[in-house]
Parts: C-alpha cells; sequence; structure tokens
C-alpha cells in the first residue's frame, strides 16, 4: 500500500482542477471545431482561408506552445494593441484562463477536420429535399444538418477529448496546480517521484475510463433510431 505521507489531500486538489479544466475547454474547442469546420466548407475564399489557417498553424505546433503562447505571449500582443489605442487598461491572463482556451484552441483545431469529415460524410440529398420543402438554411441546419453531424463527430470527437485529459499535464508549466503539478511538488518534498507519478498515472487512467464509459453510452445515445452505432469520422492527427 502506497504511503502519501499526508500528500494525498494535495493529489486530490490537483484532480479537482485537471477535471475543473475540462469541461470549459471542451466547450470552447466544440465551438471552434464547428466555426472552423463551416469555414472551410464554406464557399467564402476568405473564410476558408481563415479556417485552413487556424487548423495548419495550431495543429503544426506543440501543444506545449500553444500554452506557453496563451499565457505569455498575448497579454503581452494586447496590451500593446491597448496602448496604441490610447487605453490605459493593462489585462493578464491567470494560469487556468491560459489553460482552457490554450487547450481550447488545440482541441478546437483537431475537431474542426473532424466536425468538416462529418458534414462531408452527411447526403446532399437531404439538404435539397429540405430546401425543396420551404426550410430556411438556418432551420436546414438546426433540423437537418447539426444532429447528423453531431452523431457521425461524436466517435472523432471521443477519441480527441480523451487526448485533451492527458494534456491538461501540460498546463503545469504555467504554475496551475493541477494534478501533475501537484504530484511534482510531492514527488519532491518527499523525494518518492515514483509514488506519487504512479498515483497520478491510476488518477489520470481513471478518469480516461469514466470518460470511455460515458462517451460510449453517448454514442449509443446518438445512434438510436438508426439500428446501428455511429459511423465513426476519424480525429486526423490525434495521438492515441
Amino acid at each position: 500500500m502506497f504511503d502519501f505521507k499526508g500528500y494525498g489531500g494535495l493529489l486530490i486538489e490537483g484532480a479537482a482542477i485537471t477535471l475543473a479544466l475540462i469541461p470549459p475547454s471542451l466547450a470552447l474547442g466544440l465551438v471552434l471545431g464547428l466555426a472552423g469546420a463551416l469555414a472551410k466548407s464554406s464557399r467564402s475564399r476568405v473564410l476558408r482561408g481563415i479556417g485552413q489557417t487556424y487548423t495548419t498553424v495550431i495543429r503544426g505546433i506543440p501543444e506545449l506552445l500553444v500554452v506557453l503562447f496563451v499565457f505569455f505571449a498575448l497579454p503581452v500582443i494586447v496590451n500593446n494593441a491597448l496602448t496604441a489605442a490610447g487605453a490605459q487598461t493593462q489585462v493578464s491572463v491567470s494560469p487556468f484562463v491560459a489553460g482552457v482556451v490554450a487547450l481550447g484552441l488545440a482541441y478546437g483545431a483537431y475537431a474542426t477536420e473532424v466536425f468538416r469529415g462529418a458534414l462531408a460524410a452527411l447526403p446532399k440529398g437531404q439538404i435539397e429535399a429540405a430546401r425543396a420543402l420551404g426550410m430556411s438554411p438556418r432551420l436546414t441546419f438546426r433540423r437537418i444538418v447539426l444532429p447528423q453531424v453531431w452523431r457521425l463527430a461524436l466517435p472523432g470527437l471521443g477519441n480527441l477529448l480523451l487526448v485533451m485529459m492527458k494534456d491538461t499535464s501540460l498546463v503545469s508549466v504555467v504554475a496551475l496546480d493541477e494534478l501533475m503539478r501537484k504530484a511534482h511538488v510531492a514527488a519532491g518534498a518527499t523525494r518518492e517521484p515514483f509514488t506519487f507519478f504512479f498515483a497520478a498515472a491510476i488518477i489520470y487512467l481513471f478518469f480516461t475510463l469514466i470518460a470511455e464509459i460515458g462517451i460510449a453510452r453517448m454514442e449509443r445515445w446518438a445512434a438510436r433510431g438508426t439500428g446501428r452505432r455511429a459511423a465513426p469520422v476519424p480525429a486526423p492527427g490525434a495521438r492515441a
């Protein structure tokens, strides 16, 4: 049995912060992913260029650099712009907010390709039928496109969620007291790195297993009435 030497509470606090990072990062990533997919599927060359630039840049650099950029560089850029505009206000980014933004940006870039694949897999005849029935573009998207895109994209999005859950450990570099940082602090104080890093690994594995169960149930719910599971749309570039 592992002896946590009074640092068990520290690990629990870190695990709670790690869990708190996930919902807002996921929400931001889904919004960015859907917006990016619509932009890349648009007839507008400008929108396609914006979507392509976003996915190329974010997927082309390590997530660690995204975290560092959001925490260190983004406030400098914003403050310089405010100063140039004559504003006296200065902004700063907390480690938690930086983590949410960085994880959301990374998730959204990969989710863009998942949503785009789901949009491409949607039968065009259904959209044409909706238009023939007099549905507006907004109503067609809400009642015909979005429910089916969600079902087709869910397996790929679930895989990306598991990747993002592990990537929360990267936020420790900006001094956010999430699970990995707490484990590092406890390991340094007790000089028992194996104990605390192994405990952190078990906690991450537990979170992942719970997420996998939830994702499987959501896939079954999304595929109800179709007589089959959701056809998976792969997550391009996602790590296992």
